[in-house]
């Protein structure tokens, strides 16, 4: 283990320098952390004690109320810039302090976790990225369809934005949980959920003629039960799928700020969206367990729809 002891601040006092680096030292052969982590904790542990010195106690002998005024005196002042350390900041800070506490509290050394009742602050939760239709179309037609490749990437791209799947459940897909005679797919999605999503005209079209070509030209003989396959004749992962998008997507002359790996499922929810889609119906082709996760795509169809509005109507 990197020696954590070393460059600790001669204002933390003995006995809580003495708990951060016990604490280090079990979350490193416990968890087995990187050392970066490991010098975050020490970071939030250490600026913790020195701000409770400084009113008159320690780590041990802190209550609830002095991490009550220790984040509100954060959330305005103490930053570099002056105005004061961001939610995400005090949201890690707080889930530094629950471990170190839930620790101390098992060891007997303290009676009480005083971040028992802190609530974690609200995040701002980030839009998904989403395309223009006319830039995913761009994405879609990227791929050279002579190639066996470049016909794979096509169906993979027209089966993704036709159905919303996530990309774990594309690359994972299964010749069995394909019926293309009935046009839809058996998929399990996260917490082993099931749901048959349809698969749309264009997409069956391409699936099939993936099936047809391509599939066995690139396995050569070999069975492989993945639908999505290589050429080295197994099935596709995440990562080469994230490579492919990029790859594609820097051909038809995409920013790649706005590329994601799960970019073609925000474009699916989003398009069906803007053009009417009923958001329950959208939630169940998602397979989001609660409504308000897919309530986050409205929030960008609007974002849309005002940029389009500001661009091209006279009083925008």
């Amino acid at each position: 283990m990197t020696d954590m002891s070393q460059a600790t601040s001669k204002e933390v006092n003995v006995s809580d320098r003495s708990a951060i680096d016990a604490f280090l030292e079990r979350a490193w052969s416990e968890q087995g952390l990187a050392d970066n982590t490991l010098a975050s904790y020490r970071r939030d542990l250490e600026g913790t004690s020195r701000w409770l010195a400084a009113h008159g106690g320690g780590l041990d002998a802190c209550t609830r109320e002095l991490l009550y005024r220790y984040f509100a005196e954060r959330s305005t002042s103490g930053g570099t810039s002056g105005k004061g350390y961001s939610a995400r900041s005090n949201a890690r800070l707080l889930s530094t302090l629950r471990h170190f506490y839930r620790l101390r509290l098992r060891q007997g050394a303290i009676a009480e976790d005083p971040t028992l009742l802190l609530d974690a602050p609200k995040l701002p939760r980030p839009l998904p990225k989403a395309l223009s239709e006319s830039q995913v179309e761009a994405l879609i037609r990227a791929p050279d369809v002579d190639t066996s490749l470049g016909l794979r990437d096509r169906a993979m791209f027209e089966l993704i934005y036709a159905t919303g799947l996530r990309v774990s459940e594309l690359v994972g897909l299964r010749t069995s949980q394909v019926n293309l005679r009935q046009g839809v797919l058996r998929v399990t999605g996260k917490g082993g959920k099931e749901r048959l999503v349809p698969l749309g005209e264009e997409a069956q079209d391409w699936l099939e003629r993936y099936y047809a070509q391509a599939r066995p030209a690139l396995l050569r003989g070999r069975a492989v039960d993945a639908v999505f396959v290589t050429n080295r004749r197994a099935g596709m992962t995440r990562q080469m799928f994230w490579t492919t998008v990029k790859r594609h997507a820097l051909h038809a002359g995409i920013d790649a700020k706005r590329i994601s790996p799960h970019v073609l499922r925000h474009c699916f929810a989003t398009h069906l969206l803007n053009h009417g889609a009923d958001l329950r119906a959208l939630q169940m082709l998602l397979g989001h367990s609660s409504l308000s996760t897919t309530q986050i795509y409205t929030l960008v169809a609007r974002e849309g729809l005002k940029r389009l509005h500001e661009k091209h109507h006279p009083r925008g």
